[in-house]
Parts: C-alpha cells; structure tokens; sequence
C-alpha cells in the first residue's frame, strides 16, 4: 500500500527502472546502487505525506541524515528490469528514525532482491547537530510505525 493512510505493518511503494548507469559491466545492478534506490524510497514515502525535503529544511529547520544501514543482498537485479522499493517505519525514538526497506522484483509480491535497515537522525540545519524529531512530524508520521 501506498501513502499517509496506511496501516502501520503496510508498506510505501516506489518503483525504479534499471538502466544501464544502474548495472557493472555485466549488466548486475552496482551494489551501491541499492542505496540510492532506498533513498528514492524513503524520499517518496516522506513526499507522501505532503512533505518535501526542501520544506522540511524550510519550514521546521531540520533534516535526516542516516547514521547506519545494515544491507542484505540476496539476488541480483538486471538491466531493464523494474523493481520495487518497499519503505515501512519500525520505529520513532527521539531522534531517530528506523525503516525497514525490501527491493523486490517487478511488484510488491516479486522475488526478494535486497532487504535493509536503515536508521536516520533528525538534524538541525543550522547547528549540524542531532535534534528530537518534532512533535509535529512525529504525530503525522506514526500512524505508519510498525508496532513494536
């Protein structure tokens, strides 16, 4: 499922193309690649809730910025193909917020490609310094979290 709607054990979807820029010489997705596809993902999970990265900056003076991912690949995604990027919360904790992410093949019930964790902090633009998410985003955002 997609969008601010939905339940908390419900994923956002995104999906990618995979061009040749994507791929190594043998045509197999760049394992970097994966991270970037997430990023789309976590970007258009936020933008789904009206929030672009720009007006978070803007308006409540802050950004994230992940502090860990912790990667899984299990099979190769190939030029051409489409993908699925899955995005759900796990949790929202002061700072910081955890996704769970999938990279699935052609849909959301596609062959498992890549599965990761990925944590984000809440950053002050000014300072550079981690901050509380704020309350605000916090109450919009966890109608999504899986629970716990």
């Amino acid at each position: 499922m997609t969008g601010k709607n939905s339940l908390s054990s419900e994923w956002h979807s995104h999906s990618v193309r995979i061009y040749y820029e994507d791929t190594d010489a043998q045509g197999i997705v760049y394992f970097a690649n994966y991270q970037r596809f997430m990023e789309r993902g976590r970007t258009e999970w936020l933008r789904d809730y009206g929030i672009s990265q720009e007006a978070l900056h803007r308006t409540h003076g802050m950004f994230f910025s992940l502090v860990s991912t912790a990667v899984k690949y299990r099979k190769p995604a190939l030029l051409d193909q489409q993908v699925v990027v899955m995005t759900r919360v796990q949790e929202i904790r002061g700072i910081r917020i955890v996704f769970a992410q999938e990279v699935r093949l052609d849909t959301a019930a596609g062959a498992l490609l890549t599965s990761a964790e990925c944590v984000a902090v809440c950053i002050d633009a000014t300072t550079l310094k981690a901050r509380r998410l704020p309350e605000t985003l916090k109450q919009v955002f966890l109608p999504s979290a899986a629970p716990q």
